[in-house]
């Protein structure tokens, strides 16, 4: 990270207690805008007061990725500008699933199985939001598992049901798709989904005053149902209930305009290649799904021409810094500025300031071939994807075993013939030493005991374990 950009990991730091228009300013700046609702109300409404906004995420999986950042970082701009975040965890949509850009019918996860991943998208939630945050603007963490749990099947056709048009449904983009489907086509269990998801946004409208739903670009049939749904229920209920619910929450129904829904653009690539895909597939925001260095080098190895996108979108970097980096690239592109101080942010964001000053110095480290001061465990993460072999220790004894056997028994040359060659170029390194034909390896050479990597050239590392 360049020095004159440190990162800002004090979620505190932008909270203001007088909410303005800035909110919206700075995601319209930050190209964050695909479709709102009602972008001038929008703009009164959070000027107006401390509102609360909420995003569901849909527990497929025990961690989340980082196309999923894109909501949960709505929700942590929405914090900074002094509102109150609500993340929604879908216990209950979880059991369904949403049709939302799949091609075909999900396959149905237990009861169980959701509940272990709603817990672990817990910590992800966590390490975004600020929950030092205490009292009425505390972020909320709810599972619609506890409102749609208790919602029996006559209900939800009797009060929610008969608000719905079949042939508005069948309009909206995740079931149209799947109905020219011939092959796949929809099952009313997907194909009720919106009804699900438009119930969560009417009971947190009712009872806890969300006046804004944020999401994705294929979220925006599902919002949008979620708001009529909401003002229709609204409509009926006694003016007397909405006016309790306005008075214990501060920002009730009866005491603002809205609800609003607000959706981001899809997440792209500039070369058409997925966003959020490695080499080694999907990548994750915990690090026991992606370590804290295959994190860094995702974002590290972003193409020039995403990276001023991916700063606006995926850092909390303001204005001036972000452009002050893409200056600096435009006059030093070898210099990465801009590139690295994406990668850290993220990692940083996600992994702790720590994590990401190894994974940095990791990759300093291996660019330099200087790997001697690195951490084992931070060694083990930055050579996980390179070739790798494993020998006898005891081999290393003594006088140690010569280099040009060394090559040959981790292949990473062909012949001794080749050996000799690289060798008298100096073109081989071992631990960041450079070696020369004659040189032995010896146990005392060893990182960390057990360690020893062989770099040939500037790009071929290969690590080797002896036990």
């Amino acid at each position: 990270m360049p020095n004159d950009f440190q990162p800002n990991t004090n979620l505190n730091t932008n909270l203001t207690s007088n909410p303005t228009a800035a909110f919206i300013d700075d995601l319209a700046w930050r190209g964050l805008i695909h479709q709102c609702t009602d972008e001038q109300g929008l703009r009164a409404h959070v000027s107006s007061g401390v509102r609360r906004g909420y995003a569901g995420f849909d527990p497929t999986s025990d961690s989340l990725t980082i196309g999923n950042l894109v909501p949960l970082l709505m929700l942590a701009r929405f914090q900074r500008a002094g509102h109150v975040p609500v993340a929604l965890m879908g216990g209950a949509t979880g059991l369904i699933g949403d049709p939302s850009g799949k091609s075909a019918e999900r396959t149905l996860q237990t009861t169980e199985r959701v509940a272990i991943n709603v817990e672990g998208q817990r910590r992800v939630f966590e390490r975004v939001l600020d929950f030092s945050i205490k009292g009425s603007h505390a972020p909320q963490l709810v599972n619609n598992i506890d409102w749609l749990g208790k919602l029996s099947f006559l209900d939800l056709l009797r009060d929610v049901g008969k608000h719905f048009s079949v042939n508005q449904m069948i309009q909206k983009d995740s079931v149209r798709d799947r109905l020219t489907q011939r092959d796949q086509g929809i099952s009313y269990t997907e194909f009720s989904y919106m009804i699900l998801q438009a119930y969560d946004f009417a009971h947190l409208y009712r009872t806890l005053g969300v006046t804004l739903q944020l999401g994705g670009s294929d979220q925006w049939g599902n919002i949008t149902a979620g708001l009529d749904l909401s003002r229709k229920l609204a409509n009926v209920e006694e003016a007397s209930e909405v006016g309790e619910s306005s008075k214990e929450h501060g920002s009730g129904a009866a005491a603002h305009a809205g609800p609003f829904g607000l959706t981001t653009p899809l997440i792209t690539k500039s070369d058409g290649t997925k966003f959020g895909k490695s080499e080694s597939g999907a990548v994750w925001c915990t690090a026991d799904r992606t370590s804290s260095y295959a994190l860094y080098q995702f974002w590290l190895n972003t193409a020039d021409a995403d990276v001023p996108k991916y700063l606006r979108t995926f850092t909390f970097l303001d204005r001036v810094a972000i452009e002050a980096l893409e200056a600096q690239h435009a006059t030093n592109p070898g210099e990465r500025a801009a590139h690295r101080a994406l990668a850290y942010e993220v990692t940083a964001l996600l992994h702790g300031e720590t994590e990401s000053h190894l994974a940095e110095k990791a990759a300093k480290a291996l660019f330099s071939g200087d790997i001697a001061g690195l951490p084992e465990a931070t060694l083990n993460e930055a050579f996980a994807n390179a070739p790798s072999t494993t020998h006898a220790k005891a081999l290393l004894q003594n006088d140690g075993l010569p280099v040009i056997d060394v090559l040959i028994a981790a292949q990473v040359c062909a012949s001794k013939g080749q050996a000799k060659e690289f060798l008298s170029t100096g073109a081989i390194t071992i631990n960041g030493r450079k070696v020369a034909l004659g040189d032995s390896l010896k146990s005392a050479d060893l990182l960390h005991g057990s360690l020893a990597a062989i770099r040939r050239g500037k790009k071929n590392w290969h690590l080797t374990r002896w036990a």
